[in-house]
Formats: C-alpha cells, sequence, structure tokens
C-alpha cells in the first residue's frame, strides 16, 4: 500500500463541512467500480434488539478506493443551532480502521445473520489492493473544500482549518507519479515486445523526472559475445536468458555489461549507448549482492563520492556524468541490469520520492521482463509442438501409405489366388455332380458317399473362395451393385427353399413369416446381393443351431426401410463379443468352438453388403439361447 492508503485525520468542522464531505464520498462512489456505500440512515432502517450507532458516518467500499467519514456531536455548553453546530470529524483511508468500524457496527445486529455475512462480505473487499490514485484525487477534492470552507468561515473561529501548499504540491506530484506507474503497467500489459516497453519507459521516466540522460545498463557473459549477440539502435537482442548471472559465481572478471537503452535530453549530451563497463568498476560482490537484495544508489556529486576511486571518477568525467541514481532490475531473484539516471552538468540532490519512483520503474521493468520471458518460452514450446505435429503427421502418413500399400497387396493376391483356385474347382464339383448324376448305378454305396463327400466340400471351397473374393472387392471400392426391382417374397421364398437340405440334414426347422401387403413386396436393390445377405444370416443360424432348434426368417415394412430379421434358437453369442462378431477372420470363442466350421468371413461380408446398399444390421443375443440378426435395407 502507498502511504496516502493510511492518510487520515481527526478535526473539529462545522456540520456544513462534513455536509459537504459526504457529497464528495457520493462523487467518488460513482466513479469507483463496484463501489458500496453505508451509512446510518440505511442501518436505521434495520431492526435491532440494542441501542444502535448514533454517530453520523459513510463508508465506501469497492477494490480500487474505500474510506471511512465519522461525525460526532461536539458537546457545547450553549445550545447549539444547525448552522451553529460542529463535529469531531474522522477521515481515514485505512483498510484495517475501516474493518474495524464494519466490526463494530456487526455487534449492534448480534442475531441478524443477513447483515453480519453483507458485513463480513464487506471486510473481505477491504483485503484487496487499493487504487492509490483514487484516495490521493479524493484528498484532493478533500483540500479544495477544506480551502473553499476557510474563505467561508474565519479562520480564528477554525484554526484547524487551513491550506499548506507544499502539501498540495507534494499530492499532485504523487498522482503524476501514480499515472506514469499506470501508463507503464498498462504498456507491459497490451504490449508484449520488451524492446518497445524498456525503449518507451526511457524516454518517458527521463521527461518526467527532468533527466540529462537516463539509460539501461545490462549485464552479460563475455564468454557468450561470439554466440550471436547484438545490439543494434539500442535494441536488446530477443535472448533474455543470456543476460542473466548465475546467482553464485566467483570469477567476476567473466562477466561484463553493456548500456542497451538510452533517452538524452538534448543532443548536445553525449551519448554512452553500447558503452562497456571498465576494469576499473567491475563491482565486487556485496555491492552485487546489495543491489540483487533491491538496494538503489544515489550519488549526488561524483567529485565528492568517487574522490578515492580515480579510475572511475575519469571515466564518469569522460561521460559527463556529475550525479546518478541506479536501480537495480531484478529478474527471478537474479540481477538482470541496472536502470541509471544522469545529471550531466551539475549535481543534483535525489528526493525520496525520486528514488522510490525509479525503483517502482525497474520493478515493472522486471516484470516486462518475465512477461517476455514467459511468451519466449511459449514460442519455442509452440515451434516444438508444432514440429512435433508434423514428425508425427509425416509418421502416421507413411504409415497410411504401407497399409494402403500392404491392403493392395493383400487384395490383388486373395484375388490372384482364388481365380487360379476357382478353376480346378469348378472342375472338382462338375465331375463329382456328374458322377453322382449319371454313374451312381456303377459304384458302391461306399465310393457314392466318398462322391458326395468330394462335391460337398468343393462347393463349400467354392462358396469360401467368393466370400474371400466379395470381401476384397468391397473393401477396395471394386463392388458395383447392379440395382434392378424384384419381389421380396419370392426372393425370401427362393432362398429358404435353398438351404432346407443343409437345415433339414442338421434336422433344424426353417419357417417364413412374411408380413407384407402384395403392392409393398417390390424393392429396388441388388438382388444378388440381398440374396447372399439371407444365405450368409440363415447358414450361420442353422450352423449354430443344435437338433430340434428352429430357424424363423421375419420380413416387414418399417419407415421406408425393408427389415429383414432372422432369429434362431442356438447357442447365443457371450455379451463381451459382440463387438467382434462382424470382424473380419473372426470366430467366437465359445466352448463349442472346434464343432464348427469357417473361416470367420460370412457375418463380415454381410454387413459390407448391407451398408453398401446403404442399410444397417443390429444384433441381439442372450446367451445359450439363441440370437436375433436384424438388417434394415432402403427401399430404393
Amino acid at each position: 500500500m502507498s502511504s496516502s492508503e493510511n492518510l487520515s485525520f481527526c478535526k473539529i468542522l462545522p456540520l456544513a463541512v462534513f455536509e459537504r464531505l459526504e457529497q464528495l464520498l457520493q462523487q467518488m462512489a460513482q466513479v469507483v467500480d463496484n463501489a458500496v456505500i453505508l451509512t446510518e440512515s440505511v442501518l436505521a432502517a434495520i431492526p435491532a434488539p440494542s441501542e444502535q450507532h448514533q454517530e453520523k458516518f459513510i463508508v465506501l467500499i469497492s477494490p480500487h478506493f474505500s474510506a471511512l467519514l465519522v461525525g460526532a456531536t461536539v458537546a457545547s455548553a450553549s445550545p447549539q443551532t444547525e448552522q451553529s453546530l460542529t463535529l469531531e470529524v474522522r477521515l481515514t483511508f485505512d483498510s484495517n480502521a475501516i474493518a474495524q468500524f464494519i466490526a463494530k457496527l456487526g455487534t449492534f445486529f448480534p442475531h441478524n445473520r443477513d447483515v453480519q455475512q453483507t458485513l463480513d462480505d464487506y471486510c473481505q473487499i477491504l483485503k484487496q489492493e487499493h487504487g492509490a490514485c483514487y484516495q490521493s484525487q479524493f484528498t484532493l477534492l478533500l483540500l479544495s473544500v477544506i480551502t473553499e470552507e476557510s474563505d467561508n468561515f474565519e479562520l480564528s473561529h477554525y484554526p484547524h482549518v487551513s491550506i499548506c501548499q507544499p502539501v498540495k504540491d507534494a499530492l499532485e506530484e504523487q498522482i503524476a507519479h501514480e499515472r506514469l506507474l499506470n501508463q507503464l503497467t498498462t504498456q507491459i500489459r497490451s504490449c508484449l515486445e520488451l524492446p518497445v516497453i524498456l525503449a518507451t519507459a526511457v524516454n518517458q521516466v527521463r521527461e518526467f523526472l527532468k533527466l540529462d540522460r537516463l539509460v539501461i545498463y545490462q549485464f552479460k557473459e563475455d564468454q557468450d559475445q561470439n554466440s550471436g549477440y547484438r545490439i543494434q539502435n539500442g535494441l536488446r537482442p530477443a535472448t533474455l536468458t543470456e543476460y542473466t548471472i548465475p546467482e553464485n559465481f566467483t570469477d567476476w572478471q567473466q562477466y561484463s555489461g553493456c548500456i542497451g537503452y538510452e533517452a538524452r535530453a538534448t543532443d548536445l549530451i553525449p551519448s554512452v549507448l553500447n558503452y562497456r563497463e571498465e576494469s576499473c568498476f567491475v563491482p565486487n560482490s556485496q555491492c552485487w549482492e546489495k543491489y540483487r537484495q533491491g538496494f538503489t544508489l544515489a550519488i549526488d556529486d561524483v567529485e565528492t563520492a568517487y574522490v578515492l576511486s580515480q579510475c572511475l571518477l575519469e571515466f564518469l568525467r569522460a561521460s559527463q556524468v556529475r550525479a546518478k541514481l541506479a536501480a537495480p532490475i531484478v529478474f527471478q531473484e537474479k540481477l538482470w541490469g541496472l536502470l541509471i539516471a544522469h545529471q550531466c552538468t551539475q549535481p543534483r540532490r535525489w528526493r525520496d520520492h525520486e528514488k522510490n519512483l525509479l525503483r517502482r520503474i525497474a520493478e515493472q521493468l522486471a516484470i516486462a521482463i518475465q512477461q517476455a520471458e514467459l511468451m519466449q518460452s511459449l514460442r519455442q514450446e509452440k515451434q516444438s509442438l508444432e514440429q512435433r505435429v508434423i514428425e508425427r503427421t509425416q509418421a502416421l502418413r507413411d504409415t497410411l501409405i504401407s497399409a494402403q500399400a500392404a491392403s493392395r497387396a493383400k487384395s490383388e493376391f486373395l484375388a490372384t489366388m482364388s481365380h487360379e483356385l476357382r478353376s480346378p474347382l469348378t472342375c472338382i464339383i462338375g465331375l463329382s455332380a456328374t458322377l453322382l448324376h449319371w454313374y451312381a448305378g456303377d459304384f458302391t454305396q461306399r465310393q457314392c458317399h466318398y462322391l458326395q463327400v468330394i462335391h460337398d466340400s468343393g462347393e463349400q471351397l467354392l462358396t469360401l473362395i467368393n466370400n474371400v473374393l466379395a470381401l476384397s472387392d468391397v473393401e477396395a471400392g471394386k463392388a458395383i451393385l447392379n440395382i434392378s426391382e424384384f419381389s421380396l417374397g419370392k426372393l425370401a421364398t427362393a432362398s429358404l427353399n435353398s438351404i432346407t437340405p443343409r437345415a433339414e440334414r442338421q434336422d433344424v426347422t426353417l419357417s417364413l413369416d412374411l408380413n407384407l401387403q402384395p403392392k409393398c413386396d417390390r424393392i429396388n436393390a441388388d438382388v444378388q446381393r440381398v440374396q447372399q445377405i439371407l444365405w450368409n444370416l440363415l447358414s450361420n443360424a442353422i450352423k449354430f443351431t443344435p437338433a430340434g432348434g428352429q430357424v424363423i426368417l421375419r420380413i416387414w415394412l418399417e419407415n421406408n426401410h425393408v427389415v429383414l430379421q432372422v432369429e434362431d434358437t442356438g447357442i447365443g453369442i457371450p455379451e463381451h463379443q459382440l463387438s467382434m462378431l462382424f470382424e473380419k477372420f473372426q470366430q467366437l470363442d465359445t466352448p463349442y468352438r472346434r464343432c464348427y466350421e469357417g473361416i470367420g468371413l460370412g457375418l463380415a461380408l454381410t454387413k459390407q453388403l448391407v451398408e453398401l446398399h446403404g442399410g444397417r444390421i443390429e444384433v441381439e443375443s442372450i446367451v445359450s439361447s439363441g440370437s436375433i440378426f436384424t438388417v434394415w435395407l432402403p427401399r430404393g
């Protein structure tokens, strides 16, 4: 907190002056954001079990400005009129005093929790940082009121009412200081370019303090001089870390500095930009540590201060430095540099407020350096992240290309091998069927059985090869639908008739539940693909349904979709394996796995064909109680 926050006084003033001060606080409440006004009239409206506060008071509370004005009637031997009434007036900006007063008000309402909570909230606001600029402005308004009242009343009657011009000047100077600091703070928040902030701050502070010259002296390791360090046009390089001096080191000759920024009153004053320190004034460890702890050096006259340091004195004379004021710029507990004010032609007695201002400016510059350091770290991290993303993207692209090449190679291999296998299989199936049909009487019963096994195995292998070819074509985007209009009922009946012998051999009952009107029996789709969908679902249901079981094919219309549903009373599907059901080359891990043939392509191909038509497929299962496969196909 600044000193103005503790400004308070206690005076005997006329009632009119007290009322004028109340008006000023009301005006300040309109200027300050989120302000709260509390008076005795507000508390009078709240019932209290005990006697309420009798003094006249007004409390202004906000995160930026808070004040307490209390007026107690002064006892008098003679009756007093309203015009002659005088009050003992207390005015304070101290947050602790205001909080104590609010706590005292709470004692008048011991059982009113709402009032207690509200007063506690006001005390929490007082703990926040205040703006000294608002308090200084109010103080000037207060002085103007006292000055005005001193013209209206005889000072002999009110000897306490007076105005001191030096005090007013000091307050105006303090406001100017706060305004300069606020401008610098705003600039730091809005501008992330450190060279702009430092250059602007040097010029503004030099002009404000009416200095001959103001410089920023930056420390740097000599060993990094060949690593790209340059100062051009007084702007510091982008890298901040190369200027930070390690906290513990002993060889001071390895470190030097350079003036990186400069502001001069006139061109007649010689420039010291880019000047480096000479060996005659390399700081010793004690001086360096004092700077690091915040020491501000004030030299009113170098001729008397450095009479025993002729080397340094000669250098200051050559640079036309007669008086200097140096404040450290400490960044992360390390001495980054010095903010140095020069008076060139004559000695100058540095006042306390000038020392404080230069110190506070140096603190703000340290904040700007920290901000720039963080931004640089963020930029580096962003660049590193972007590079990692590029590298990862390239790796994924390479992986994708490799996967696509492998997929093409696999598809070509499957297509070639399937084509080569289909030719001999066709011969095997055809010849075995011919022998069974025309020459069955020439063979024994065992020989006929072997021919039937050869024929059935060939058809099974041909079906498997066709599924592989069809799945490869769909995945490669080569599958083309041959859309035509056909009767769904006839297709369902034909599919059931073709698979009935297989169901009879396994003692499974097939049934058809066709819920379609004759006029709604037509559908536009690829008849061969739809027939393959039905065949795969029915054959899968028959395969996993034990003897004596039942498979039902249901067909109906729903929301312009044809629904094909196959329900069986088979072994069911475990709940945790439903997600793997339509994966290629996947057979569910059940206790009956070795009992059933197949390599796990039928359902995967079925799902691909359904989606190729723009439909979807779902499955419901109850373990050991069967399963239900439902397909939705658009009517087209």
